[in-house]
């Protein structure tokens, strides 16, 4: 990408999005557009069209998405579908009729099988049933990603898609029954520490193993592979490390400085029991993670506590 490209970052007040235009930024791109949802429905088919075609962006990073946890996916089934589904293929749709250059599609580790053979690679998608809880934004990412294919494959474009695994850092949504784990565990046990709470309760036994990546390590794989990657298979994000939701909880309540009883409610569901990327494709191309998570958690709850707003959502 040449530093004076237009760039058009969708989703850039989302935590994903606004990582990838500090990233942008930082390496000296300035020729940058956003827009709120305010100023553009994506999920209008009419108005995305006549914003790329009065705007003709170069290059577009898709980072818009419906996101929410266990309980806001089980919960909207049929608005995680419609929703992820017309605003991708709005966005990647008028992006090809208005001559983009290029375009990275932005999904998640979900889109691979509950059962998926670990570490998860590329190529088991579609190899066997996806995770329930989530299905319906897993049906949807996985459609954003086959379009993102089938132009490359009918029409030529140079589209290309990334999966993250878990991500979390600054502008995270710590609403407490629609985030993800870790930002949710963050302000669960900061409102504990607060309150003088003698014992929290989390949701199964513990046992599930999870990967994180730091939003910022994402941001830059995401403008590395725009500038070094071309192929219609996705490539995944991640740290190539786990651990149990256990020893993650405990990691957080040591930031947080909670010193009360974690407490499992076995009657909760425990999601997925392990999604682990296997992330040799990027190291194979010459990128890996900086942040460590434990690192990574200290500057999230550090952004929770200067954020007041944030922590309300």
């Amino acid at each position: 990408m040449d530093k004076n490209a237009k760039i058009y970052v969708a989703g850039h007040r989302g935590m994903v999005g606004s990582a990838i235009v500090r990233e942008l930024l930082s390496q000296g791109y300035a020729n940058i557009i956003t827009r709120n949802h305010s100023e553009l429905d994506l999920i209008n088919q009419q108005a995305v069209n006549d914003f790329f075609a009065a705007e003709r962006p170069e290059y577009v990073f898709l980072a818009a998405a419906k996101v929410g946890g266990i309980v806001a996916n089980e919960s909207a089934l049929a608005d995680f579908m419609y929703d992820n589904m017309m605003l991708e293929m709005n966005v990647i749709n008028a992006a090809w009729r208005n001559g983009c250059k290029k375009l990275l599609f932005l999904g998640s580790s979900c889109i691979y099988p509950r059962l998926a053979p670990q570490p998860m690679r590329e190529d088991c998608l579609l190899t066997s049933p996806l995770e329930k809880t989530n299905e319906a934004y897993a049906l949807a990412k996985i459609s954003g990603l086959k379009y993102c294919e089938y132009l490359n494959r009918q029409y030529g474009t140079d589209y290309i898609s990334v999966m993250p695994t878990n991500l979390y850092g600054p502008n995270d949504n710590y609403h407490p029954t629609h985030s993800h784990v870790l930002p949710a565990l963050i302000r669960r046990f900061h409102e504990a520490k607060e309150n003088g709470t003698k014992s929290v309760t989390c949701w199964g036994d513990g046992s599930p193993l999870r990967e994180f990546l730091y939003v910022d390590d994402l941001a830059n794989l995401c403008v590395f592979l725009m500038n070094n990657y071309s192929g219609n298979e996705t490539v995944n994000a991640g740290s190539g490390k786990e651990l149990t939701i256990k020893q993650l909880t405990e990691m957080v309540a040591r930031t947080v400085g909670y010193e009360g009883e974690i407490l499992w409610d076995t009657s909760r569901p425990n999601g997925t029991p392990r999604k682990l990327l296997d992330v040799s494709k990027a190291a194979a191309l010459g990128w890996t993670y900086s942040t460590e998570l434990e690192d990574g958690i200290r500057l999230s709850y550090e952004d929770f506590l200067n954020n007041p707003m944030r922590a309300e959502r």
